[in-house]
């Protein structure tokens, strides 16, 4: 009986021990389970991951991130990387609940041995999740209580393979490399398909400290690590004998030891074009959104010529710099001390924060100046010859010698040139230059300025400066549409415009003379700046300033007639899309770096081109038959009169203010650009195809001194780059469109000619059916300037119009005035005050 009673109390008292315990850990278990996160958020979660630029021949160009991560599904992970991390991190993982026991007994042990003050490790794979995703990293058991929690849910809310993907997306394996994928290049430049065993071995050994498993600094504890988990892969079945042998006796290579080479090696330096993609889509998308969601882009680049592009402005920059003969070099010098040792000076040479991203007829090094002499000066190339001597013929463009302008130490860029080497400085004059499709608005082409590092400021794109003369067209185009024809009359003479606050405006023709009556195709050809500021003040700086703002040269125009002559400030890029609606017949094209925009599930959210294609869904395309795209793109001025000022600025490249640089083998277009003073100069042109512009200028704008004008300094850009475009992208006489009729003109008069006259004064203008163009006028009258004509539009003066006269030469009609001079031509004539200036 005593037995008896004796077990039954010692049953008692374990049973109630077991209950009082599973009460304590019940109450334990609801007092943390409060407030604890929403774990069913993970099941939707998306980790940030690397936002790519790929060129439309799916080239990698640039990527962007806060954390260097790419997304790896766990279909896409091997089972090798998988296994190797179950190996080192937790080899129960597919048996468990969330939670190892037995390692949390031992961890709870110890906690109360120490007394909390050492909280051991037992955090499975499944915590570690919790840990990452939900809470912090704090070591103290209430943090490992809540992990625990969480755990066990999240396992009834996601399968194993769910939550390993978590995982190896999320952890963080060193040198700014977060996941498994990203890790993977990062150490050996490798996909995860390509790891070998003992790579993925070592990437398992990351997660716990990378820096202590530094492949280099860290290289022999690294290997041990690696080791043992090769060895708990092959103890858990995962990897044969034969497979670990093999592995452990690899010698560990990485990038890092310089055994592969790096992932960002095989990527061009970052450059304007994917900067500004990068600007471009922060704005649209949101920065947080453009960095962390794992974005790939389309870019619409032409990598060949946007090398073209980048060296035809690069060269257009040095040679006005050497023009200019002073040496300014880098800015940089090297100490004294380590010029004496090559070691000392390579090391010291490259870590110098100098650019290194310039390709001008030949890659430009970095090199340090060593010694100098009377007729040579010796060099250190940073990945070259540690003698080298540059001679005293290569300075011959600067002012003075290799004393006057080098000092010991003085750290310069140098090109291969044969069997030497050259001398080169970067710019301090500065430029950009775009290219653009005039059908599909895809830039082609960017170049923001001399070296991107130098300088990642965009010329191209965040430049605002005066356009000058290069405006000059959008003021034609409203006087065409206004009523004007290419052989209307303007009269190029002195005038003033009081600008209303008692000051008197006198604009004044580049060449300071006056060429008085003259058609209108030779003031746009000749950029007459009398006519223009006389064109607009007739058609209204309202009307001119609509135009402008219609075809996104400006948000707002100022209806300044100063403004007619392109002082209110716009870019580049503005500029060369505006040039482009002239090109393909007055449709709107918005100009795009992007084609294509897809998120990390490969679903596209962003497509530039929304033609429609009738024929792109058709199972089979009949031989010689293009697919059928149908344009949806609003008209931003009539077709005749895009023909018209396109057919008016040929003649600025055939025999303009152009002619002398551009020079091609196909009809081109355009338009060349000089500020007051010369302080910036422009030249926008196009193709039946592209249209490309060019600027040069001081960021902090002064004179580029005499003689600097757009069609000097960016006409041979505007020519080199397009000499090559033409060759990919054709072009071809520009469409003429339908409504309209020839007739031939004498381009000085602008007198009607037989329609078999031939010679370099006869041009064909094209006028609108129904349009009855009218021919001669009256020139002077009375010593004043002015415009007779039947049509209200034309008919500025005083008086009575008299009749018509055919006239068959110059010959002086007197009026009741006076007397007036009558161009030949078929001539309406009147009487005009003397005071009339038109």
């Amino acid at each position: 009986m005593f037995i008896l009673s004796t077990l039954g109390g010692i049953f008692s008292f374990i049973t109630l021990g077991i209950v009082g315990a599973a009460v304590s850990v019940g109450a334990v278990l609801w007092i943390y389970s409060h407030d604890l996160p929403n774990e069913e958020q993970l099941a939707t979660y998306a980790p940030p991951t690397i936002s790519r630029i790929y060129s439309g021949e799916g080239v990698l160009m640039d990527e962007f991130a806060r954390e260097r991560r790419l997304f790896a599904s766990a279909e896409e992970i091997p089972d090798l990387v998988k296994q190797a991390f179950i190996s080192a991190e937790d080899k129960n993982f597919y048996n468990h609940a969330g939670y190892d026991p037995r390692a949390i007994t031992a961890a709870v042990v110890e906690a109360v041995r120490t007394r909390g003050r050492d909280v051991r490790g037992a955090s499975t794979i499944t915590q570690q999740v919790m840990k990452n995703f939900l809470l912090s990293s704090d070591r103290n058991v209430e943090r490992k209580i809540k992990e625990i929690i969480l755990a066990a849910r999240i396992e009834k809310t996601l399968n194993k393979e769910q939550i390993l993907e978590l995982y190896l997306n999320e952890i963080f394996l060193g040198q700014n490399s977060y996941g498994v994928a990203a890790a993977a290049q990062t150490y050996f430049n490798k996909s995860l398909e390509e790891l070998a065993v003992e790579e993925a071995a070592y990437l398992a050994v990351l997660p716990k400290a990378p820096s202590r498993y530094h492949p280099v600094r860290q290289n022999e504890r690294a290997v041990i690590r690696r080791d043992f988990v090769l060895r708990e892969m092959y103890e858990n079945g995962y990897i044969t004998r034969g497979e670990y042998e093999v592995a452990v006796a690899s010698p560990l290579r990485t990038v890092q030891s310089g055994d592969f080479v790096p992932f960002t090696a095989q990527m061009p330096p970052r450059d304007y074009f994917t900067d500004e993609i990068r600007r471009q889509l922060s704005r649209d998308f949101g920065e947080e959104e453009f960095f962390t969601s794992g974005l790939t882009v389309r870019a619409t680049i032409d990598r060949e010529l946007q090398g073209v592009a980048a060296r035809a402005l690069q060269r257009a920059l040095e040679t006005y710099d050497r023009e200019q003969g002073i040496w300014r070099g880098t800015n940089v010098t090297l100490p004294s001390e380590v010029l004496g040792s090559e070691t000392a000076w390579r090391d010291a040479l490259s870590d110098a924060d100098v650019p290194r991203d310039v390709n001008l007829d030949g890659p430009w090094q970095v090199a340090v100046v060593l010694d100098r002499g009377d007729r040579a000066m010796r060099i250190g190339v940073e990945d070259g010859p540690a003698r080298a001597e540059v001679p005293r013929s290569d300075i011959a463009w600067m002012t003075g010698n290799f004393y006057d302008n080098f000092e010991l130490g003085d750290v310069v860029h140098v090109r291969a040139e044969g069997d030497g080497w050259t001398l080169r400085q970067i710019p301090e004059v500065q430029g950009g230059f775009m290219a653009m499709d005039v059908n599909t608005g895809r830039v082609l082409a960017m170049q923001g300025g001399f070296s991107y590092q130098q300088s990642v400021f965009n010329r191209a794109t965040q430049a605002t400066r005066q356009p000058g003369s290069s405006f000059k067209p959008f003021v034609y185009a409203a006087a065409l549409d206004s009523g004007y024809a290419p052989s209307t009359i303007v009269i190029d003479a002195p005038i003033e415009i009081d600008q209303g606050n008692g000051e008197i405006w006198r604009p004044k023709n580049a060449s300071n003379k006056f060429y008085g009556p003259s058609p209108l195709r030779t003031g746009i050809e000749r950029s007459r700046n009398l006519m223009t500021v006389r064109l607009a003040q007739d058609v209204g700086m309202d009307t001119v300033a609509r135009y402008a703002e219609r075809f996104g040269v400006y948000d707002g125009m100022e209806p300044l007639l100063a403004n007619s002559l392109g002082s209110q400030e716009s870019t580049l890029y503005r500029m060369v899309a505006s040039y482009a609606m002239f090109a393909n017949g007055g449709e709107r094209v918005e100009p795009t770096l992007v084609d294509r925009i897809q998120d990390r599930y490969g679903r596209t959210v962003y497509r530039h081109d929304q033609r429609i294609c009738e024929t792109c869904a058709d199972a089979v395309i009949e031989a010689g038959r293009g697919p059928r795209i149908i344009s949806n793109r609003s008209q931003v001025m009539d077709a005749i009169t895009a023909y018209q000022l396109t057919s008016m600025m040929t003649g600025v490249v055939e025999r303009g203010t152009a002619a002398r640089t551009v020079n091609l083998p196909v009809p081109i277009a355009g338009k060349t650009g000089t500020t007051n003073d010369a302080k910036d100069v422009w030249f926008v042109g196009f193709s039946s195809s592209i249209a490309a512009g060019c600027y040069i200028g001081h960021d902090q704008p002064r004179s580029l001194g005499r003689g600097a004008s757009g069609g000097g300094m960016c006409g041979p850009v505007f020519n080199e780059f397009m000499a090559e475009a033409i060759k990919t992208y054709g072009a071809g006489p520009f469409e003429v469109p339908p409504g309209g009729y020839f007739v031939k003109i004498d381009r000085f008069s602008g007198a009607r000619l037989p329609d078999d006259a031939e010679g370099d004064f006869v041009v064909s203008e094209y006028f609108r059916e129904g349009e009855e163009p009218l021919f001669g006028m009256l020139a002077v009258v009375d010593g004043g300037f002015g415009m007779a004509s039947d049509l209200p539009l034309f008919a500025r003066g005083e008086g009575e119009v008299e009749g018509q006269l055919p006239v068959p030469e110059d010959q002086r009609v007197q009026t009741s005035t006076g007397e007036a001079v009558v161009v030949p031509g078929r001539a309406t004539f009147g009487t005009l005050s003397s005071g009339g200036l038109y």
